[in-house]
């Protein structure tokens, strides 16, 4: 599939903020695409890097929030993150006309997850210095809360350029705040009891 026929594929089916803005003002918008497209914008990337860098994050930390949760539950909370985040997008930038791919606000309410159960949870990080790289540990709460500042950072920046295609970082704020909030009522308490925490993450 060419780079035209992708495009055109994702303004089929993917989440366009500009139509939900355009619905609520009593424009004539396809209704079920605006009932699916958030389901299959998390199932859609712009890329293989995209789609690479997205599963790495999952694999790192989607196992133990699958495995405190339950797969039923952790598939119910996982779309739920991704709805939240695509909520976040078009409410921060609502007459956007692009459309909006990738399991990234999603894998953001599992990061939240992760930070609310295994906070003491030790994460190997790969840090940039220079032209070198050198690996600290860092305990979860440090890693995920440097992460999230870098993401709202990055989303007060990103406001003061409306309509621009790239990272949509308001939904990876709305699917990691809905992740925190969701994650008590969604993890099972009895089977997180007993469940030992790994150690030691890769990242890379």
């Amino acid at each position: 599939m060419g780079q035209k026929q992708l495009q055109a594929f994702f303004q089929l089916v993917a989440v366009i903020p500009a139509e939900y803005t355009a619905f609520l003002k009593g424009e004539p918008v396809p209704v079920l695409k605006l009932l699916f497209a958030p389901f299959i914008t998390m199932f859609l990337h712009g890329g293989w890097m995209h789609l690479i860098g997205n599963m790495w994050f999952l694999y790192l930390f989607g196992d133990n929030v699958e495995d405190a949760m339950g797969h039923f539950r952790f598939l119910l909370f996982y779309l739920l993150s991704g709805i939240a985040a695509t909520v976040a997008h078009i409410i921060v930038q609502p007459l956007s006309p692009i459309p909006v791919v990738g399991a990234s606000g999603a894998i953001s309410g599992v990061v939240g997850a992760y930070l609310v159960m295994f906070p003491n949870a030790r994460v190997l990080t790969l840090v940039p210095i220079f032209f070198f790289f050198d690996i600290i540990i860092l305990p979860a709460l440090v890693f995920i809360g440097l992460w999230f500042l870098f993401q709202f950072w990055s989303g007060l920046l990103s406001l003061a350029v409306q309509h621009m295609g790239g990272v949509a970082w308001w939904a990876h704020i709305g699917g990691f705040i809905a992740g925190v909030v969701l994650t008590p009522l969604m993890r099972e308490r009895r089977k997180l009891d007993r469940y030992k925490i790994r150690v030691y993450r890769d990242y890379w």
